[in-house]
C-alpha cells in the first residue's frame, strides 16, 4: 500500500526535494528502460500461452542497445514491433513507453548531465512537451496499469506483475514531475515503484532487477538530514546509504536487463561519496560499450575533473568533442563537452584557453540553444578579462540576440555597461 503522503508533516519544499532527488536517479539511469523478468524463476506467467515470452525475444536486446547508444527513433520502432509481438505484456508496453519518454525528455532538454554532481538535479526543460507525445505516454501508462491490474487480480502474488506495476509507476513519476512539473503526484509513484518492488522482494528475494529502485530509494533517503529522515519516517519511507549501494552493487554485477542502469546509477552516488576512480571504472566500461552515447565519456572526463586530473579531464573532453566532429554522436548535443572544457579552463585561469573551448560550442551543427547561449556569455567574460573589450562586446550581443528574456542575457546586459572583472 502506497503511503498517505498528504499525512506527512515535512513542509512543501522537502516534499519537492525529495521527489527530485528520488526522480533524478530514475532518470539518470534511464530506469524507464526496465527489465523483463528475465532472471525471475516465475519470468513466463505473464505470457499468453499462444505467444514466446518476451523475455526471450533477440529483438529486446536489439533495441535496448540502439536505446543505451541514443538511438531513440530506431530504439522506439524496434520497441513498437516488439509490442505488436507481446500485446498482452505489460513489460513490452513499459519497454516502449520508456523509449517514448526519455526520448522526449532529451529532446526538451529536461535531462541535463551538467547537473549530475550538485543539488539542483533536475532542471526546468528548456521547451514544452509535444502535446500529441503527452498523449501517447497517457495511452501507454493506462494500457500498461490495465494489463498489470488484471494479472494482479487473477494473482495477487504474480511477481512479474508487481515488477511491471511498479515499473510503470516510476515511468510515470518520471513524467508528472519533468513533463507536468507536479512533485506531489510524482513522489506518490515513485514511492508507490518502490513499494511493489519491496513486495516483489519479499515474494521471490533472487528477483535482482527489483534491487534498482529499492536501492536507488535506500541511499537517497539515507542520504537526507537528521530532521528530513524523522518527518518523511512519519509515512514509512526510510533507507540507509549503505543498503542502496548493496543492492546497486548487486544489480550493476548482473547480467539482468537493469544492470546498466544500477551502473549509471551507482556510479552517480560513488561520486557523490568522492570515489571517483570506482564511478569512472563504471563510466568507462559504458562508454566502451555503448559508443553512440556520448554521455558515457562525458561524465568521464566530469569525474576526472572532479578528482584533480585537470589534464586527463581536458583530453577526455577534447576527445569527446573529436568523436561528435567525426560523427561519432550524429545530431546528439556533444557540444556540452566544449561547455566543460572551458569550465575546466577557466578554473585553471587559462583564460584564453576557456575563451577558445567556449567558442567551440558554436562550432556544432544545431547547437543546444541553452548551452549556446551561456558559452557566449562565458566567452565574453573571458576575453573581457583578457581587455579584448570589442570580441567581449560582440559575443553580449550574441547573447541577447539568442534570447533576451534569460538569466544570461541579463548578465550579458550588465556586462554591455560595465565590463566584466573576476
Amino acid at each position: 500500500m502506497i503511503p498517505n503522503l498528504a499525512e506527512c508533516t515535512c513542509p512543501p519544499s522537502l516534499l519537492s526535494r525529495i521527489a527530485k532527488v528520488l526522480l533524478f536517479a530514475l532518470a539518470l539511469a534511464g530506469i524507464a528502460a526496465p527489465a523483463a523478468a528475465a532472471e525471475s524463476a516465475l519470468a513466463q506467467t505473464h505470457a499468453a500461452a499462444s505467444e514466446v515470452s518476451s523475455a526471450h525475444d533477440p529483438l529486446a536486446d536489439v533495441a535496448f542497445t540502439h536505446f543505451y547508444n541514443m538511438e531513440y527513433d530506431r530504439s522506439v520502432a524496434e520497441f513498437e514491433k516488439f509490442l505488436d509481438r507481446h500485446p498482452n505484456d505489460p513489460a513490452a508496453v513499459n519497454h516502449l513507453l520508456s523509449v517514448v519518454l526519455l526520448r522526449e525528455l532529451y529532446r526538451m532538454g529536461a535531462m541535463n548531465s551538467g547537473e549530475y554532481s550538485n543539488d539542483s538535479f533536475i532542471g526546468q526543460a528548456h521547451r514544452q512537451a509535444n502535446p500529441q507525445v503527452k498523449e501517447r505516454i497517457k495511452q501507454l501508462v493506462d494500457r500498461a496499469q490495465g494489463l498489470e491490474e488484471q494479472q494482479l487480480k487473477a494473482n495477487p502474488k504474480n511477481v512479474d506483475a508487481l515488477y511491471a506495476r511498479g515499473v510503470t509507476r516510476a515511468q510515470f513519476a518520471l513524467y508528472t514531475a519533468l513533463v507536468e512539473r507536479a512533485w506531489f503526484s510524482a513522489l506518490r509513484n515513485a514511492v508507490g515503484a518502490r513499494k511493489d518492488h519491496e513486495r516483489v522482494l519479499e515474494l521471490d528475494p533472487n528477483y535482482l532487477d527489483a534491487k534498482l529502485v529499492v536501492g536507488t530509494h535506500n541511499y537517497v533517503l539515507g542520504s537526507l538530514p537528521w530532521s528530513a529522515k524523522v518527518a518523511v519516517a512519519l509515512v514509512g519511507l526510510s533507507g540507509t546509504k549503505e543498503k542502496g549501494l548493496e543492492y546497486l552493487h548487486e544489480v550493476a554485477a548482473s547480467s539482468g536487463e537493469n544492470s546498466v542502469d544500477a551502473k549509471v546509477v551507482l556510479a552517480l552516488f560513488l561520486r557523490r561519496e568522492h570515489r571517483y576512480d570506482e564511478a569512472r571504472a563504471l563510466m568507462h566500461e559504458l562508454a566502451g560499450r555503448y559508443p553512440g552515447n556520448y554521455l558515457f565519456p562525458l561524465e568521464e572526463a566530469n569525474l576526472l575533473r572532479s578528482s584533480a586530473h585537470p589534464e586527463e579531464s581536458a583530453a577526455a573532453y577534447r576527445t569527446v568533442l573529436q568523436k561528435g566532429r567525426e560523427g561519432k554522436y550524429g545530431s546528439l548535443h556533444y557540444e556540452i563537452a566544449a561547455w566543460g572544457l572551458g569550465e575546466l579552463l577557466r578554473s585553471q585561469k587559462d583564460y584564453s584557453g576557456a575563451a577558445g573551448a567556449y567558442e567551440q560550442v558554436a562550432q556544432v551543427s544545431d547547437a543546444d540553444p541553452e548551452t549556446l547561449q551561456k558559452a557566449n556569455l562565458a566567452a565574453g567574460e573571458m576575453y573581457d578579462i583578457l581587455q579584448k573589450r570589442d570580441l567581449a562586446m560582440k559575443k553580449y550581443e550574441a547573447v541577447l540576440a539568442e534570447n533576451g528574456s534569460t538569466p544570461p542575457a541579463e548578465a550579458a546586459r550588465k556586462h554591455i555597461r560595465e565590463a566584466y572583472r573576476e
